[in-house]
């Protein structure tokens, strides 16, 4: 149907109410956008620290898919270790890395994150893909040092 061609003066009228219509549409996407911002609202998980006795501080983490975390892994220095987590990082949008107040912003996936001394790094995820991803340390995993992501 053309606007332009409604009888009757309808065609102000008909122009109107569309505009008030696409007015309210973008108002309500501008709501939902502003409360939908995700790293305002970023849930810290429990430290994974790594120590010198090849043991894990944590060994099960269960998060939800679409919700924004923060995971700090520490190293105590003891040995000289690389934390991977393969599968979750290939199912997981990464917002940033962060190392000694470095912010690295990555544009695809991690490998993963080595530590040659004591230090901490967080990563900023948000989870897209539920299932349950294994993390571990490289050489070490035979040894204890694995733990799982259960992601519902």
């Amino acid at each position: 149907m053309n606007i332009m061609k409604l009888k009757g003066g309808g065609t102000k009228r008909m122009f109107m109410v569309m505009c008030g219509l696409f007015a309210a549409t973008l108002l309500s996407i501008g709501e939902s956008a502003a409360s939908g911002n995700l790293a305002s609202r970023g849930t810290r998980l429990e430290t994974l620290k790594l120590t010198g006795d090849l043991g894990f501080s944590v060994t099960e983490y269960r998060i939800e898919t679409g919700k924004y975390y923060r995971w700090r892994i520490e190293s105590d220095g003891g040995e000289e270790f690389m934390v991977q987590a393969p599968e979750l990082m290939r199912n997981v949008w990464i917002d940033e890395i962060i190392i000694n107040e470095i912010e690295v912003k990555p544009m695809g996936g991690v490998y993963g994150i080595e530590f040659d001394d004591a230090g901490q790094a967080d990563i900023w995820f948000v989870p897209i893909r539920p299932g349950a991803f294994e993390y571990y340390v490289r050489g070490y995993k035979n040894r204890g040092m694995v733990g799982k992501f259960i992601v519902d």
